[in-house]
């Protein structure tokens, strides 16, 4: 295909001159905050003394990231338009930090890093030290809704970003060793879900630097007739930028920079007055520049500038070496300090009044401190959706479709009548009719910008259910959009919600400092539903079988993480309208979709999902008495607590007498002490529920690990006995799934034994009569393919 070139824009010389200003400025506090803990506006010689005892933070993509940030500078004071910068090389902190802190939003959230010699010095001792600030693009960084210290995400937390702002840019930066990773090769489709009437834009600035830490990268290394292939196969239209020369890349920058605008608000403007164009085409620029621009070119005889011996610290030995104290000194001064900051330390007008004004300077956008902009969802009340359960455990349902009404409804009360955006989106990889929620396309359809025909079903460009085959999309465009102040969920098949699984850790490590910051204004939560779960993903088989986001997030941040286990239709709606109005949390929900018994009336489910942890007095026979059941039941999960019931039964048929408790978990981090986690128990309450020393045979959804990792600290913890899921899996029915894993009512009604207080009568023909059970299912499956037919068809009696 043919390559688009760039034309010089109108960029006066005075302009260009002042631009270079600024960025000779951003350059030198980026390098200052890396080397520098004194002397850090360079008024007497540099010293060893001056220099750092521990050299942190990243050179070599940090002039071009500043490059980037002065030329948008310009653009936004020309258009009076709002911009966003999403980093991927997020290593380039430093560089970020000097620019926020040029435009004086940093001052302004940080009033002790003043716009003087006290501030700037600083500026520089916070960098990377104990007690400061990260060297990556962080949460303390304002105007960043991406750290980029995992690489891979940049893409697409820029369209979350961009969708349902239309009057938003982002500009996202893609670093070329980024570029190599698996989510951001994929994030190159967005060109496939944009739609140019009712969604702000990305620009993509591909950054060619042409090294990453250790070598060469696959695309720095690419032709641009091959890089203009690949990026035009996605739906975008190239523009390349390249060289060594201030002058002219700042020229030409701007230059692609203009275009890019121009086609952006025109392929907007036409969108929105007659509807947007089917595969419309965005514009990308790819930026070839030296990695660690104005650096060092040389040190010891090696090539530095340009290699990706500049990634990092090009000068690591400073305070040893006086060759290359010299080196450093001569690298600082070469941006002029005295012609960037006043006798006060100050930064000269003529630099700091380049900035845009109030919230058009990047570093201030709201769009990056969502909060600011977050309306609260307007919620139907859920009793619209309850399910009437007469009697528990009498009636089947799948448990998940009343979710997927009770969103069609959120759509269509959170839908702007002028399409000018909503508030609320759905990411799901495929499987929205598959997980149940197929009730959301009664009021809108999937995303779909390119061509449809006859046999599409519910497709359109006005839809707003995301569906992509890909959890790194769908988790991460719901990441920007939660960021950027609107409201979302993702679902997901629960196997593969691992694919994902470190991006929900990047998220909670982002939410968790979030707190702590009183300017960051709290955001919806991040909304993770998990269905098609292990013990139903019989069809399947074993590839499919696996808890894992469990275990995933229970360690992370206590104020930040929830586990919620809804055992039934009317539980989970009670959950979801709590998560739906929940701020700054990272929600797990984890329900199946198939049909399973129904046990709890709306009002039971609220009381009981506020509880957390409830005793099911129906369930169990230990009557009004005051004295300790003989054993506990408990039940964590739709599956455990169908297993757990039928073994409740089991032992009131035969064996009456014994006092069983029956305790449904449905909020698993209550499990924790109180003092581990907002929603911890004390230890009264906890031997309320479990007793003191009573012995608790406990079915749980995931791994049994997880149950014991949460009860540490408990009292005597070492009572619980535990069965979950234990690796074991193959296409199956859907009991064998719970034989297999030893989770089943009969091996539970065996553990009960085994554990009791007392050892009833009958309980040797109870257990021969669970051993000939387990033997007859292992049979009949083999022999009809399918669950016995008091396994098929019990219901709570």
């Amino acid at each position: 295909m043919t390559e688009t070139r760039t034309d010089h824009a109108a960029y006066t010389d005075d302009e260009l001159a002042a631009d270079l200003r600024w960025w000779a400025a951003a350059n030198y506090l980026t390098v200052a905050q890396i080397y520098l803990q004194d002397n850090v506006l360079l008024r007497e010689p540099l010293t060893a003394d001056h220099i750092k005892p521990r050299l942190l933070g990243h050179w070599g993509t940090s002039p071009g990231l500043s490059a980037i940030y002065t030329v948008l500078n310009r653009v936004i004071r020309e258009t009076d338009s709002d911009w966003l910068y999403v980093t991927g090389p997020g290593h380039g902190g430093p560089a970020l930090v000097a620019n926020v802190y040029l435009e004086g939003t940093y001052t302004e959230v940080y009033p002790h890093v003043s716009r003087d010699a006290r501030g700037v010095l600083k500026l520089c001792r916070q960098f990377s030290t104990p007690g400061g600030i990260p060297s990556h693009v962080s949460v303390q960084t304002p105007g960043s809704i991406h750290e980029g210290g995992e690489l891979g995400y940049a893409l697409v937390h820029a369209a979350g970003a961009a969708f349902d702002h239309p009057d938003l840019t982002v500009v996202c930066v893609v670093g070329d060793g980024e570029a190599e990773t698996g989510p951001l090769s994929g994030s190159w489709k967005i060109p496939a879900f944009l739609n140019a009437a009712r969604d702000g834009a990305v620009l993509p600035i591909l950054h060619l630097n042409g090294a990453k830490i250790a070598g060469p990268t696959v695309l720095g290394r690419s032709s641009d007739s091959d890089i203009a292939d690949y990026l035009g196969g996605q739906g975008w239209t190239p523009m390349f930028v390249e060289g060594d020369d201030p002058k002219t890349v700042f020229r030409d920058l701007k230059s692609a920079i203009d275009q890019s605008n121009r086609i952006i608000r025109d392929l907007q403007a036409e969108a929105r007055d007659d509807g947007p164009s089917v595969g419309t085409r965005w514009p990308a620029i790819v930026l070839r520049t030296p990695k660690g621009w104005t650096g060092p070119h040389e040190v010891d005889g090696e090539l530095i500038e340009g290699t990706h011996w500049a990634h990092q610290v090009p000068l690591s030995s400073v305070r040893e070496n006086p060759e290359h104290l010299e080196i450093l000194e001569t690298w600082l001064r070469s941006y002029r300090p005295d012609e960037i900051f006043d006798a006060a330390g100050s930064i000269v007008e003529e630099i700091a009044g380049l900035a845009p004004e109030g919230d058009r300077r990047m570093g201030a956008t709201p769009y990056a401190n969502g909060g600011r902009l977050l309306t609260p969802l307007k919620l139907p009340p859920i009793a619209r959706y309850a399910l009437e359960v007469d009697k528990p455990g009498a009636t089947i349902h799948e448990t998940t479709r009343v979710l997927g009404e009770y969103m069609r409804d959120i759509y269509s009360e959170n839908s702007s009548s002028d399409d000018d955006g909503g508030a609320f989106r759905l990411f799901c990889p495929d499987e929205t009719a598959s997980n149940r929620l197929a009730a959301v396309f009664e009021a809108t359809d999937r995303c779909w910008q390119l061509p449809t025909n006859e046999h599409d079903d519910n497709l359109s460009q006005s839809g707003r259910v995301m569906e992509v085959l890909s959890e790194h999309l769908c988790q991460g465009w719901l990441e920007g959009y939660l960021l950027s102040g609107r409201h979302g969920l993702f679902a997901t098949y629960e196997a593969f919600a691992m694919v994902s699984a470190s991006m929900v850790i990047q998220h909670t490590k982002w939410l968790q400092h979030a707190a702590t910051l009183d300017w960051r204004e709290p955001v919806a939560s991040l909304n993770i539903l998990l269905t098609s779960t292990c013990w139903r993903n019989d069809h399947n088989g074993f590839s499919h079988q696996g808890p894992g986001l469990i275990d995933a997030v229970l360690p992370l941040a206590p104020d930040v993480v929830r586990i919620w286990l809804p055992p039934d239709s009317n539980s989970l709606l009670s959950i979801a309208e709590h998560c739906f109005r929940s701020r700054n949390h990272v929600n797990l929900l984890v329900v199946d979709k198939q049909p399973h018994l129904q046990y709890l009336s709306l009002d039971e489910a609220n009381d009981q999902a506020a509880a957390g942890i409830s005793i099911w007095p129906w369930a169990g026979t230990e009557g009004d008495n005051d004295d300790d059941p003989d054993i506990v039941l408990a039940g964590a999960g739709d599956v455990p607590t169908q297993e757990i019931l039928a073994a409740a039964q089991m032992l009131r048929e035969w064996v009456p007498y014994l006092r069983v408790r029956v305790v449904n978990v449905m909020d698993l981090m209550s499990l924790l002490p109180q003092a581990d986690h907002p929603h911890g128990m004390s230890d009264d309450d906890f031997v309320d529920l479990f007793t003191r020393d009573g012995h608790v045979v406990f079915a749980f959804h995931g791994y049994p690990r997880a149950v014991h990792q949460l009860l540490h600290g408990q009292p005597d913890a070492d009572r619980f006995h535990v069965r979950g899921f234990s690796e074991q899996g193959t296409t199956t029915t859907p009991f064998d799934m719970v034989v297999l894993n030893k989770m089943s009512r009969y091996h539970l009604v065996l553990e009960a034994l085994r554990r009791s207080r007392r050892v009833p009568e009958r309980s040797e023909e109870l257990v021969e009569f669970c051993h000939r059970q387990l033997a007859r299912h292992h049979d009949h499956v083999r022999e009809y393919f399918e669950d016995l037919p008091e396994i098929r068809d019990w219901t709570w009696s």
